[in-house]
């Protein structure tokens, strides 16, 4: 069987996760296809990790793409978690995963309804979601508080749990709208404050060509095959979310080939991908909590030396910001209430290391100016850092 060694690992996700300076892009699409999707449960995430990928990175050329030109699409799919990915990938996500989560969040929502015991079911659900669809068409835009005010029905109270410890009373509201958003009927515009803000505008969005689930797996896996792999069958079913069987048919579809790792495992990767990459230039990168160079794997023992994870990772499993240097990371950063950027290294990078990293540090710090930026998931390397 044929062997990929981790440094060729090393090696192609510097190239391929466009991180070394050589290989960064012009364009922000280009730049969430390799990767495939870009974590958006933090607002902040997208920018840093694009801009980690741009030569000229600036938040002008995201917002471009989000809510100009559209380019860009927040989808809730894999694991059950906001990703952003570029409207050419977005209908495969969409099939592949996006659509049995909004399915999965309907069916738990209906129940709150029915527990609620005052009536509420599909039909009103239904009538709610089209009142707020009128309220946001021909190209309006609101908040949620703006659509409640729009919308009686989004002002309704339900209780959840009733006869339970967890009992509580809820506002419809975002349960609706993260509905319609999921079935793709609205999208996320611009947010009310920064670009690190969450608090988004809702507004209609256009439809895209629909697949079959396993269509969508497929050019998934194999978008996933080209920038990640070689991966095992347990890196792809965790990063998809998948079960193990589609997982196995998904890798059978798309006829990847079976390599061996060097700790042993079997790996995959996309047909005819044997040939190594070419080393590239040395390159040190700051990437943000959640970053998909960082969490791409289940299995990270290529990239993350042993030791490490109990200070960058939160009892969740969420990483935190990290310092790398030539596609391993050696460290944590962070940025102080005051603006500094901070870091510290865990690995001993050697002298050639420092130039690079402060060269980066410098980078992120002309680009983000006077914002403050807190993960959403903070780590105990972080809060240290900024203590």
């Amino acid at each position: 069987m044929h062997r990929i060694d981790d440094e060729q690992r090393r090696v192609r996700l510097g190239r391929r996760h466009l991180l070394a300076p050589s290989t960064r892009a012009s364009s922000v699409p280009f730049v969430a296809d390799a990767v495939v999707a870009l974590h958006s449960t933090d607002a902040a995430t997208l920018y840093l990790s694009v801009c980690a990928r741009l030569a000229e990175p600036g938040v002008g050329p995201v917002e471009q793409a989000l809510y100009e030109d559209v380019t860009l699409v927040r989808l809730l799919s894999l694991r059950n978690t906001l990703f952003t990915v570029s409207r050419e990938v977005a209908p495969s996500v969409d099939a592949a995963n996006a659509r049995a989560v909004a399915a999965k969040e309907r069916r738990t929502f209906l129940k709150h309804l029915k527990e609620d015991g005052n009536g509420l079911d599909e039909h009103w659900l239904a009538d709610a979601e089209r009142q707020a669809f009128a309220a946001l068409a021909e190209g309006v835009q609101a908040t949620g508080s703006q659509l409640s005010a729009a919308v009686p029905a989004l002002r309704t109270k339900i209780t959840v749990f009733p006869g339970t410890r967890q009992e509580t009373v809820q506002g419809v509201a975002s349960r609706v709208i993260r509905l319609m958003a999921a079935d793709g009927l609205i999208r996320r515009d611009r947010p009310r404050g920064s670009w690190t803000s969450s608090q988004f505008r809702w507004t209609v969005t256009e439809p895209w060509p629909t697949s079959t689930t396993a269509e969508g797996q497929a050019e998934v896996t194999r978008r996933w095959l080209h920038a990640y792999g070689p991966g095992t069958e347990a890196d792809l079913k965790w990063w998809t979310g998948w079960g193990l069987r589609e997982t196995r048919a998904a890798l059978a579809a798309v006829g990847a080939e079976e390599v061996l790792l060097d700790n042993g495992a079997s790996g995959w990767i996309a047909p005819g991908d044997l040939a190594p990459e070419p080393a590239v230039e040395p390159w040190a990168a700051l990437l943000p909590a959640l970053d998909p160079s960082a969490m791409g794997w289940a299995d990270r023992g290529f990239h993350l030396p042993a030791g490490h994870r109990a200070t960058l990772f939160d009892r969740a499993g969420n990483i935190g910001p990290t310092v790398w240097w030539n596609g391993r990371i050696v460290g944590g950063w962070a940025q102080r209430a005051d603006g500094e950027l901070v870091w510290r290294l865990s690995s001993d990078v050697g002298q050639d290391a420092s130039p690079l990293i402060e060269a980066e540090a410098a980078r992120l710090r002309a680009w983000v100016g006077d914002t403050r930026i807190t993960p959403r998931f903070r780590t105990p390397l972080e809060r240290e850092l900024t203590a």
